[in-house]
């Protein structure tokens, strides 16, 4: 129900598609607020005048520069004006661009045409790294400009502790950390989930121990990787780490083999052109699904033994896919990057370099006899619940309008 007293906040941001992260977060946000308040929706602390900034309709447009995209970025702006007079809106939730010149463009537009008739603007940082980028790759003006622009807004919040440096360097007036949480997508994990994956652990611990009675599919360590499929997501180092992997298993005369399924969709034709080349050449331990969501992006993570997430992505925020591995108890094997290692327990064994598939190899390897479902499982709960991201993210908003 609508209140008077409401904070009024217009969400200028995208929902799917295209999926990705932040797109899922904002929707997950909505959702949750009781949508766009112009169709009826709304809470009674916080409502939503949602304008759907959507300036790409698939993975392979996101960043890109079309002249039909200067048209959509002035007619959304449009409409958060309008919103502004029509309905009261004072405060402008805004997620920045990354370190890519097209998108920095683009938000220098909307803050050029929106600013000026906002009093408060929220930035909710899901990509980290621009201020780092503007500072190594970026010219003075550009660093000038971006600075002017969007410097002190009223919030700014981080994903985590290294997310606030973007926060900071736009010197923002207050600074919360919201992690990222998800719905659950493993309810029944105690009962389903977790004995399962105990079970085929115990297989291979007997299959090394020579016992040849043990369930002949756990020979076969399953491997997951689920991200958008580029070079610096580590699709390719998983690919090369799962084959390096069956080769040392192998040489050493283990009866253990290791598989990938790779789940998602690519940026670039060329990349997938390289992909489909490289896994001609694995053979038959790479297994390419494509895009998925719903159920059978649970089905995957549920039957998977391990995910394999080797990113040295610029922008890397909180991959909500990693989030889903841990709710599923998944054993993950990925990189020291970004905010990832403050993401996972502070005990986690499988971290590795960027840009190294023989440490991949390893890691995978060492994960086959690792136990370690029920820990991820209590760490999602305790941190990164639904709920949990919810009540984080009204607190903050909240907090910043009174």
């Amino acid at each position: 129900m609508l209140t008077a007293s409401a904070m009024k906040l217009l969400v200028f941001a995208h929902i799917p598609p295209p999926h990705h992260g932040q797109s899922y977060m904002v929707k997950l946000m909505l959702d949750h607020f009781g949508g766009d308040a112009r169709s009826g929706g709304g809470g009674s602390e916080i409502q939503c005048y949602h304008v759907n900034s959507r300036y790409s309709e698939d993975l392979e447009d996101i960043g890109s520069f079309r002249l039909g995209k200067a048209w959509l970025v002035l007619r959304y702006c449009l409409e958060a004006i309008w919103c502004r007079f029509r309905h009261g809106v004072r405060a402008f939730y805004y997620v920045p661009a990354p370190g890519k010149r097209a998108a920095l463009y683009r938000d220098w537009i909307v803050m050029l045409l929106c600013r000026p008739f906002f009093p408060q603007f929220i930035h909710h940082w899901h990509a980290v790294g621009l201020g780092d980028w503007l500072r190594r790759d970026g010219s003075w003006f550009e660093r000038w400009i971006t600075h002017r622009l969007l410097a002190r807004p009223a919030l700014g919040i981080a994903l985590a502790v290294p997310g606030m440096r973007d926060a900071l360097w736009f010197r923002t007036r207050r600074v919360e950390i919201v992690a990222n949480g998800i719905p659950d997508p493993c309810p029944d994990f105690d009962t389903a989930v977790l004995p399962r994956r105990r079970a085929r652990l115990d297989a291979r611990r007997a299959w090394l121990a020579g016992r040849a009675d043990a369930d002949p599919d756990a020979r076969t360590f399953r491997v997951l990787f689920l991200a958008h499929c580029t070079r610096e997501k580590g699709v390719f180092d998983a690919v090369d780490g799962v084959v390096l992997a069956n080769q040392r298993l192998t040489a050493s005369g283990s009866p253990l083999r290791v598989h990938l399924t790779v789940a998602g969709a690519f940026f670039t034709e060329q990349e997938e052109r390289e992909f489909r080349e490289c896994v001609a050449t694995a053979g038959e331990c790479v297994r390419y699904v494509g895009f998925v969501s719903g159920e059978e992006k649970t089905r995957l993570l549920r039957e998977s033994d391990a995910f394999c997430f080797p990113t040295y992505y610029p922008a890397e925020g909180q991959p909500v896919s990693l989030i889903e591995a841990m709710a599923c108890g998944l054993t993950i094997v990925t990189t020291r990057w970004r905010a990832i290692p403050e993401l996972l327990p502070a005990e986690h064994p499988s971290f590795i370099p960027p840009s190294a598939p023989a440490d991949v190899a390893a890691a995978l390897i060492r994960a086959a006899m690792h136990d370690d479902a029920a820990l991820l499982r209590a760490h999602f709960l305790a941190s990164y619940t639904e709920a949990r991201h919810v009540e984080c993210l009204r607190a903050a908003l909240t907090a910043a309008a009174a």
